[in-house]
This record gives structure tokens, C-alpha cells and sequence, in this order.
């Protein structure tokens, strides 16, 4: 009998050892892995007056109204590389003497500075960018997108097949042209980690255009945040969920806005949209960054 005890007791002495071998380890909150630095940089990527606000809308909702919009164009630095999000208007605008009314009379567009040297007061030049990324090849957002030639370009499948096909290069010339000499291109099926780490992640939003995206970045002291890129444009169509008359897709864009609303409410994440004024004041401007 004590023969056989002593076996059960030995027997036992092993399973316990053996158990807690498997036991997960578990990190206690020193412990846990900080998140990479990120520090999000914003520039004036020129102004916009919609002068005719009713394109923004499926109904007569702003018949007769003008609304000025901002557009920016962001920095995004990873301790494993830089991303430019959106390139604002074309430099050519810089050297007008006063802003420049496109043909349609629809809107009114100009420029202050380049890209270089804005990017100049963060210590940094176009060479100096990984990637590349755009919301949309809209003319506002890829207007100094050739710029960045160095630099491996994230679109979706969709949005490169539609600024390169055919019947692009010959009716949207000037967008086609602001991105053909981005030659080193990885194309994205959806949404995509660009660090592999959660930080920053581009998120498929379709709609406005046939490959539309916007940005989530998660900062270590500012928290959660998205970029709309043209989702909405400015805060009553958020409100209202109004799609703009020129947008590729009306179905798609509303369902994107919902995923969108959905996203944002489970990372309660605080939501910029690029082209309203208010938001544009908001963020610190560089070479002041958000972290």
C-alpha cells in the first residue's frame, strides 16, 4: 500500500509540473509591449471653394450655395518607415498670381506652398518616404503624387485599374497623369496593416471612386483616429449620410458609411474629415504633431 501511494504521489508531482509548463504566459501591464511611436504630421495641401455645393448631394439639399473646403495632406512616421496619405492640388497652382476657377466654373483652387518644402520643416524630403498612399486619384488628393516616384504606392486593385485604363488616360487626363509615374505599386484586395503591427491600417471604403480608401492610425497619446479622405466632405453630409452626384457608386458609398460608422464606434476612434475647415483647424500643424 505505501508502495502505491508513493507512485500516486509521484504520478501527481509530474502532472503538476507538466501543467504548468502549458500554462500561457501572462505579461503583466508593465510588461506589455508599448506601441511603436507614430507621430502624425499635417500639411495644407492647398483650398477649395465648391461653387456649387449641389454636386454634393443626390437632391436640391444646397441649391445655390459655396462652401470653401480644406485639403490636407498627412505624414505618417513609423519607427519602420514614413507614409505620405494624400498629395493635395498640383504644384502649377503655387506660381498663379490668384486662384484658378476651373473650366466647369464648379470650383475654385489654389496653392501656397510645395510639398518639398513643407516637408523641409520636418526635417524630411520626398526621397525619405516608404510608401505612398492616396485616398483617391481624385486631382485634389494625387495632385504632387509623382513626387513620391521613390516611394512604393498602396492602392487598391480597383482604383489602379480605373486611373489606368484606357478611357482614363484619354477623359481624366490630368489624374491619370498626377500618378503615372508611381511604377512601383502594390495592389490591395481590401484592407491592409501597412506595418503589420495595428498602428496603421488602411481601410477599403468604395464608393466615391471605384477603389476609395480611408485611414485608421492608432496613436499611443492621442488615441484611435480615422481620416476620412472623401467619404464625407464636410459635416452635414456625414450627418445626413448625403452622397455626392459625382460619386462612382451611390449603393457602395452608403454601404461603405455604414462600415465606416460601424469601425469608428468599436475603436472609438475620433473621426477627421479632410475637407472641412474646422477639422483641418484642429490638428496641430507641423512641424507640431500629433502622437
Amino acid at each position: 500500500m505505501k508502495r502505491f501511494l508513493a507512485i500516486i504521489l509521484i504520478m501527481s508531482a509530474v502532472a503538476c509540473k507538466e501543467n504548468k509548463k502549458e500554462a500561457p504566459e501572462v505579461l503583466t501591464k508593465e510588461e506589455t509591449p508599448a506601441k511603436p511611436q507614430l507621430k502624425l504630421y499635417t500639411f495644407d495641401g492647398g483650398t477649395i471653394v465648391a461653387n456649387n455645393l449641389q454636386l454634393f448631394s443626390q437632391d436640391t439639399t444646397y441649391q445655390g450655395q459655396a462652401k470653401e473646403f480644406a485639403n490636407a495632406f498627412y505624414v505618417i512616421s513609423h519607427p519602420n518607415g514614413n507614409l505620405i496619405w494624400d498629395a493635395g492640388l498640383p504644384e502649377s497652382l503655387v506660381s498663379l498670381p490668384e486662384p484658378f476657377t476651373i473650366p466647369s466654373g464648379n470650383f475654385t483652387v489654389s496653392r501656397n506652398d510645395s510639398v518639398q518644402s513643407q516637408l523641409a520643416s520636418i526635417g524630411l524630403t520626398p526621397s525619405d518616404f516608404k510608401y505612398i498612399a492616396l485616398s483617391h486619384t481624385h486631382f485634389d488628393h494625387s495632385g504632387t503624387a509623382n513626387t513620391f516616384k521613390d516611394a512604393t504606392w498602396l492602392v487598391q486593385e480597383t482604383e489602379y485599374d480605373y486611373i489606368t485604363s484606357e478611357e482614363s488616360q484619354k477623359n481624366n487626363t490630368d489624374n491619370y497623369n498626377a500618378i503615372k509615374e508611381l511604377t512601383k505599386v502594390q495592389k490591395l484586395k481590401g484592407d491592409f496593416d501597412v506595418f503589420g503591427d495595428g498602428t496603421v491600417i488602411i481601410k477599403s471604403m468604395p464608393g466615391h471612386t471605384p477603389g476609395h480608401q480611408v485611414l485608421f492610425l492608432d496613436l499611443a497619446e492621442h488615441g484611435p483616429l480615422l481620416l476620412t479622405g472623401d467619404l464625407y466632405h464636410f459635416y452635414e453630409n456625414r450627418e445626413h449620410r448625403r452622397v455626392p452626384i459625382f460619386n462612382s457608386d451611390v449603393e457602395q458609398t452608403k454601404a461603405s458609411m455604414e462600415a465606416f460608422e460601424a469601425f469608428a464606434k468599436e475603436k472609438d476612434a475620433k473621426v477627421y474629415l479632410q475637407h472641412q475647415k474646422e477639422d483641418f483647424k484642429k490638428m496641430p500643424k507641423a512641424p507640431s504633431y500629433l502622437y
